[in-house]
């Protein structure tokens, strides 16, 4: 049965998380004049790979398909009002993805690798060494990738690009990215740490793996 309380909860810390990096949303496309001088590897890119691509505050994840192809999940308002797929394959505004997290409506999609970073320096497989996991065979990672494409509820906190990458790479969906924010913004604003609320039963399949790792660490 769903807990309101536990929702409400949820609900509130990712507000507060929103507000807390609202500055970078609403600061206009990271690197948008460099966007389009930079020049990306792409054949060091092998298919599996996960791409990352730090920010001033959040850190973007997505998945090397091959051949120019990313696969990584973007909120995105668009999905909600219309079914035309020449629209919302658009790259995403940053109005479009602001609205999208506070309507909590995403998709996974696919972009280019110049879309995908936006001209921000991109590492490679840089959470196999964060996280010191064992990653799955590089096929398997693109193939799961591929499985998820499509639209799928948003969370800051159970269900966000970083969530997807890591199910995809290593068959376990965490993002100590939103861990470590939580952490900060209840301190800030509840004067301690409150335990993090439990996954609403609405989650997708990706977020559905964060209830099995929750239950592990406690």
């Amino acid at each position: 049965m769903k807990n309101p309380m536990l929702e409400a909860v949820s609900l509130v810390l990712e507000k507060l998380l929103l507000i807390s990096n609202l500055k970078l949303f609403s600061s206009g496309a990271p690197g948008e004049d460099k966007a389009r001088n930079t020049f990306y590897e792409i054949n060091s890119f092998l298919r599996g790979d996960v791409l990352e691509v730090p920010r001033t505050h959040l850190t973007h994840y997505g998945i090397y398909l091959g051949d120019n192809r990313v696969a990584h999940m973007m909120p995105d308002i668009l999905l909600a009002l219309t079914d035309d797929k020449e629209l919302t394959q658009k790259v995403v505004s940053n109005k479009r993805l602001i609205l999208g997290v506070i309507g909590r409506v995403a998709s996974i999609r696919v972009d280019t690798v110049e879309d995908f970073a936006y001209g921000a320096d991109i590492l490679v497989n840089h959470l196999d060494r964060s996280l010191k996991k064992k990653a799955l065979l590089n096929e398997e990672v693109a193939r799961r990738a591929e499985k998820l494409l499509g639209m799928t509820p948003y969370s800051l906190l159970w269900n966000n690009c970083e969530h997807f990458v890591t199910y995809c790479r290593f068959g376990t969906a965490i993002s100590p990215q939103a861990d470590k924010d939580i952490s900060k913004c209840t301190v800030k604003e509840c004067g301690n740490a409150v335990p993090l609320p439990a996954m609403p039963e609405s989650c997708p399949v990706i977020a559905a793996e964060v209830i099995r790792v929750s239950i592990q660490r406690s």
